[in-house]
């Protein structure tokens, strides 16, 4: 029976994906990209602002036309939107036969046996527990980068924010579990090891009672086969000495984070629930520039929260301006019901949201482009990603540039490469946020 796998929203998501698809895979169930030979539809849906949530419905309406005249038997709706609106998925979308909670889609292969049966159900786990990992997870990154995600849920209840409604309090994976997953996917060639969370830097504190991020990456590094192991989501109030320690001295750790701090000025960080103040957020980012003078350090901004003025607006402007983070995404804020900021006063009309995030990403871009520019002539360590065919062109990403959020590298070679290897590379010059290379000398490896 063929399986048509759709998976929206973060990396997240995407580990959960790729845990389905393996469980599924051992069962005997095969995979297509055809929706019109799928006999099996499955959507692993997101929630997390009102575009992911209209992505989502929309995803789920033009799959259930194959249910209607087609070769789907059974279509089955997972993830965030599934935790949150389960009931009105069934009530509203016929066509869905099994709506699976976030922490539920161990259960996927039962939900679509049940399916088939003609059963229509909602199968929801409690948000205190952790899904066995997959025996056999199947990767969909191609093979040479994966992520891990090393916990689940999250306790910070910004005030704009479901995810702790959808994904529950925060729950450290065991660190043994993690290192026994790392080690397969080491052994199925990942080159590149990729920590993802709601947040990393608490990990370890609910199981262990202190941050043990720095333990982990430490046992991690000694797994052969990677080459590079990155961070994302760091919380900037919870990183701590040792772990920036590690980051320093651990050779296979990218010198990169993910720092997301949404705002600049301080009245709005109140609002939004954030618990760093601008002064904090310099003090954070200046420390960690002075203990490792080539972090690469990415953020994203929330613009148009309630009640933020044009006077907030240019604060965060000049706080841009003046930290010159090296990566930057700008969200227009999303109203989001059953959470704190949505009955707030003082809503931002929308033109108002879009002025600002294009203010931003202006501003932005003359940093990013500068900071490109200024890359030529350096020689940097690149992974290769793919090649353009038919062009002695390969796409590939330095270890400032964490998968499908930052620039690419496009490098000219007559060399035969495949992706995920790694080679020194000349910057030649940029454009816009991408660079452009050539071989420095002989591959790395």
């Amino acid at each position: 029976m063929k399986i048509l796998f759709v998976s929206l929203g973060c990396d997240k998501n995407l580990v959960d994906s790729e845990e389905m698809i393996g469980l599924l895979g051992s069962r005997g169930y095969t995979f297509t990209d055809d929706e019109t030979e799928a006999e099996v539809i499955v959507i692993n849906t997101c929630c997390f602002i009102n575009d992911a949530k209209e992505e989502s419905v929309q995803t789920i309406l033009e799959m259930a036309e194959y249910k209607k005249a087609g070769s789907c038997k059974a279509l089955i709706v997972t993830g965030c939107l599934a935790q949150r609106y389960r009931q009105e998925i069934l009530d509203e979308i016929e066509e869905v036969d099994v709506v699976l909670g976030t922490t539920a889609w161990e259960k996927i292969a039962d939900a679509i046996e049940e399916a088939l049966r003609g059963e229509r159900s909602v199968s929801l786990e409690d948000l205190s527990g952790l899904p066995a990992p997959a025996a056999d997870r199947v990767l969909t990154t191609g093979g040479h980068f994966a992520y891990l995600k090393i916990a689940e849920g999250c306790n910070k209840c910004c005030t704009y924010c479901v995810i702790p409604k959808v994904r529950g309090k925060y729950r450290s994976v065991p660190m043994e579990r993690l290192l026994a997953q790392a080690e397969k996917l080491a052994d199925q060639g990942v080159r590149e090891l990729i920590l993802v969370a709601q947040e990393t830097t608490l990990y370890g504190v609910d199981l262990y009672g202190t941050k043990s991020l720095h333990l982990l990456l430490e046992g991690l590094c000694r797994i052969p086969g990677f080459y590079w192991i990155r961070i994302l989501y760091c919380y900037p109030e919870e990183i701590y000495p040792e772990l920036v320690r590690t980051i320093r001295e651990q050779p296979k750790i990218c010198h990169y984070l993910d720092l997301p701090i949404q705002h600049a000025s301080d009245r709005i960080l109140k609002r939004m629930g954030r618990r760093t103040s601008k002064a904090d957020l310099v003090r954070i980012v200046e420390g960690l520039r002075r203990e490792i003078p080539d972090i690469v350090l990415r953020t994203t901004l929330i613009t148009g929260f309630p009640g933020e003025t044009p006077e907030d607006h240019e604060e965060l402007m000049e706080f841009v301006d003046q930290m010159e983070f090296d990566r930057l995404g700008v969200f227009t804020y999303s109203q989001e019901e059953d959470t704190p900021a949505a009955v707030m006063p003082d809503q931002i009309d929308e033109e108002t949201k879009l002025d600002r995030q294009e203010e931003l990403m202006e501003l932005q871009q003359e940093i990013a482009f500068d900071r490109a520019e200024k890359m030529t002539g350096r020689i940097v360590e690149a992974m290769i990603e793919g090649e353009v065919s038919g062009e002695n062109v390969y796409v590939a990403r330095t270890y400032g540039d964490a998968p499908n959020v930052d620039g690419l590298l496009f490098l000219h070679t007559d060399e035969t490469l495949m992706s995920g290897d790694f080679v020194r590379v000349r910057i030649t010059g940029a454009a816009e946020y991408d660079l452009i290379g050539e071989i420095a000398d002989e591959f790395t490896e």
